[in-house]
């Protein structure tokens, strides 16, 4: 799952990245109001955690306005303030949770993953391809029922080639939805080392194998009787 933390602390920011992708989320960050509601507006979120006191917005417009771009977005509200009136004006603003500064990194992960699982109808929550079942929210995988455990960049890889199962999915475009690279930036040899972790934990030993090398192309995740090597 993708999330998209607001925040201007960058010290702060970091951790939270640091803490986020350590449980296999896809962390992208940004720093100020116009930045957070560019990206919120324009790309794929399963979630925000939004700082209040965000530079070139007033307090509580980047919360409103990110509800109007998109209405079933869930959002976390993080801010220094703990009075009940305002508690209340963000929660009437479309927030979906609100806690306060100085707080738990614990306690922030479990709302996060409560949030994630009222927002998600189960079809979309759990994903699965043959004999092989990815939870977005529980983090766990599995294949005929063995639980296989995946370090959180594996995991995310995974859930991108699922996500996109039967379509073919190329090096450059892997490296910017997992690794937020591009080619002048990023080694395509490191989308080639972590296809082949995946394979020794998904396919070795199993039939059918799922995860396939398109010759001159990339990769598909597919349920096929034979691979394309």
């Amino acid at each position: 799952m993708r999330i998209l933390i607001a925040e201007d602390d960058v010290p702060l920011a970091h951790f939270l990245r640091q803490g986020l992708e350590a449980e296999n989320y896809a962390i992208d960050v940004c720093y100020d109001g116009h930045q957070a509601l560019q990206m919120a507006s324009n790309q794929e979120y399963d979630s925000v955690v939004l700082d209040l006191n965000l530079p070139d917005h007033d307090d509580i417009s980047v919360l409103k306005q990110v509800r109007v771009a998109r209405a079933s977005l869930p959002v976390i509200v993080l801010t220094a303030r703990n009075r009940v009136e305002d508690r209340v004006e963000c929660l009437d603003a479309g927030a979906d949770d609100y806690l306060t500064k100085p707080f738990s990194f614990l306690e922030l992960s479990a709302r996060l993953r409560a949030l994630l699982r009222r927002s998600h109808l189960p079809t979309s929550t759990v994903m699965t391809i043959a004999d092989l079942k990815l939870d977005r929210v529980e983090r766990r995988v599995e294949r005929s029922g063995r639980r296989i455990d995946l370090t959180a960049k594996e995991f995310t890889l995974l859930e991108y080639l699922m996500r996109n199962s039967g379509r073919q999915v190329t090096r450059d475009m892997i490296l910017e939805h997992v690794w937020n690279l591009t080619l002048s930036t990023g080694s395509t040899n490191v989308v080639d080392v972590y296809i082949n972790y995946l394979r020794k934990k998904i396919d070795d030993g199993l039939t059918p194998k799922l995860i396939h090398t398109l010759r001159g192309i990339g990769y598909e995740l597919s349920f096929r009787t034979e691979a394309c090597q």
